[in-house]
């Protein structure tokens, strides 16, 4: 059971917890160190940084970071209704010369739980999911040619996500041969980048592709980011405009009890267990003689995106219907537009 399947606050913090403690487990073993090597080993070729060598000290480093932020990181949990606006600000974001801060992000390892995932397409037309995204501040790593202090930000793909091609694919390899499950954990990496504390964000050109490629077909009502059209990896995208976002005055952040076995599973697997979860946040309630019931207004303009809605005929019959993107929100209202994006949760 994963977080997509949660609907209640209590519900979220306990799945982000049992899954952290299964990324912490994962990564400390040789078959994520054996993945890592090689997905390294491909990963420089995609764009025009420089590549340096994916020697054991680079292995045994990431390898390090990434079991120390799936343990030691604070949880986040995205509300679905506001993962469109993280996407959407993700989309539009252009990093390139961006100056990365020490307090741009809320906590220094953190791991950001996406229960609807964005889809981020890769050059060569796959699609992979991205149901979480961590991010650790490292000191200067010599072997990675960084000289100084870095953020180092990392994708994630929901291994249980049914409209992940390559998840399913995964899923399928797994079933047909159980011992192959312990090769994975819920999470598997996808993408990764640094980001170099104090200095300007350089811009990346992916390297071109031969015209021989698997295309992948989109999920329907999903938010999908081109990665070959984004000027920065859209891990990074995602999780700088998370940060911004979240310290939006506007935005809410729940942090809800955790029941006591999730507590003692933590403490046993030595796991940070606080969590958040970050919504939009609720208008003040308006009630109106006669009637019991609390209602309440939106006091700005906000742009929805175009979704599926599902519904069903006379007969029980489950169909659907595309509801084009508009703009909500009562009129004359502030429309919530510009470089700056501010949240109304709900």
């Amino acid at each position: 059971m994963g977080l997509q399947h949660e609907t209640t606050l209590a519900g979220h913090a306990r799945a982000a917890v049992d899954l952290k403690i299964r990324m912490a487990e994962y990564t400390d073993t040789t078959w994520f160190t054996e993945y890592l090597r090689t997905w390294l080993e491909v990963r420089f070729t995609k764009g025009d940084k420089p590549a340096p060598p994916v020697t054991d000290n680079t292995v045994t480093d990431f390898s390090r970071f990434a079991t120390t932020v799936w343990r030691t990181g604070e949880s986040y949990v995205v509300a679905p209704a506001m993962t469109a606006i993280v996407a959407a600000a993700a989309s539009a974001l252009d990093l390139t010369g961006e100056i990365i801060t020490e307090d741009v992000a809320p906590t220094h390892a953190g791991v950001l739980f996406l229960p609807e995932p964005v889809y981020q397409r890769d050059p060569e037309g796959r699609i992979h999911s991205l149901g979480a995204i961590t991010w650790s501040r490292v000191p200067p790593v010599p072997e990675l040619g960084r000289a100084t202090a870095s953020w180092i930000v990392a994708g994630w793909a929901d291994l249980g996500d049914p409209h992940d091609p390559a998840s399913t694919e995964i899923r399928r390899d797994i079933a047909h041969d159980r011992r192959i499950a312990a090769r994975f954990g819920p999470y598997l990496l996808v993408d990764w980048d640094m980001l170099t504390i104090g200095a300007p964000v350089h811009g990346v050109n992916w390297l071109p592709t031969d015209g021989d490629r698997d295309w992948h077909n989109a999920p329907d009502g999903r938010y999908v980011i081109d990665t070959a059209a984004a000027d920065t990896f859209v891990c990074s995208r995602l999780a700088y405009a998370f940060w911004r976002i979240s310290a939006q005055p506007l935005a809410a952040v729940a942090k809800p009890p955790l029941d006591r076995p999730a507590r003692r599973r933590a403490t046993r697997a030595s796991i940070v267990h606080d969590t958040r979860v970050v919504m939009l946040r609720r208008t003040s309630t308006i009630t109106e003689p006669g009637d019991g019931d609390a209602k309440w207004h939106y006091r700005v303009r906000f742009a929805v995106r175009g979704h599926w809605r599902r519904l069903h005929d006379k007969n029980g019959q489950p169909y659907r219907i595309w509801i084009h993107a508009y703009i909500k929100g009562p009129d004359g209202a502030p429309l919530l537009h510009g470089e700056k994006v501010a949240v109304l949760a709900r």
